[in-house]
C-alpha cells in the first residue's frame, strides 16, 4: 500500500481514538448534557451524529461496506457502551473504504480522493468534539488534565 494512503488511514484511526478517549471519561449524566434551548443534540447524540455521518459517506461511496454497518436509531437508548461499539465499527469501516484508494489517492465513490475525504471527515468530527468539550465545560463537567493534554499529543496516542 502507498505509504501516504497508510498514513491517512493511521491518522483516521488516531482521530477515532481521541473520540473514544473523550467518551471514556464521561459519566451517564455527562452524556445527557445539552446547552441547546431548542431541542438540539445532547453529548451522546453528538457522538451518535458522528457515527451517522460516517455511515452516510459509506452509503454514498462504499455501499457494500455500508450494508454491514448498524445505525444508531433516533428512538434507541444511547449509552457509552453502544457509542464505543458503533464508533469503533464505523471508524474501521471508513478505514476499509480508504484502503481501497489507488496509489494516486483516487477513491471510488469520492471524486476528490482520499485526502479530501479525510480532511472533511476530520474537520467534521473535530467540530463536534469541540462542541462536546465546550458543552461539558459550560455544564460543569470536569475532564481530567491528562485528557485535556493527551488529545493534542498525537505522537503518543
Amino acid at each position: 500500500m502507498n505509504p501516504l494512503i497508510q498514513q491517512s488511514i493511521e491518522t483516521w484511526h488516531l482521530n477515532n481514538r481521541i473520540n473514544l478517549m473523550v467518551l471514556d471519561e464521561l459519566t451517564p449524566e455527562a452524556l445527557q448534557v445539552s446547552l441547546s434551548k431548542s431541542g438540539g443534540r445532547d453529548v451522546a447524540l453528538q457522538f451518535a451524529h458522528i457515527h451517522g455521518v460516517r455511515l452516510q459517506w459509506l452509503q454514498l461511496g462504499a455501499a457494500a461496506i455500508f450494508k454491514i454497518q448498524t445505525k444508531i436509531e433516533k428512538h434507541e437508548p444511547v449509552d457509552k457502551a453502544l457509542l464505543q461499539k458503533r464508533l469503533t465499527e464505523s471508524a474501521d469501516a471508513v478505514a476499509q473504504w480508504m484502503a481501497t484508494a489507488d496509489d494516486e489517492g483516487k477513491l471510488k465513490g469520492y471524486k476528490k480522493g482520499i485526502i479530501f475525504l479525510q480532511g472533511y471527515m476530520l474537520a467534521h468530527e473535530a467540530h463536534h468534539r469541540g462542541n462536546i468539550l465546550l458543552t461539558l465545560k459550560q455544564s460543569g463537567f470536569k475532564l481530567s488534565d491528562k485528557l485535556k493534554w493527551q488529545i493534542w499529543d498525537w505522537g503518543k496516542i
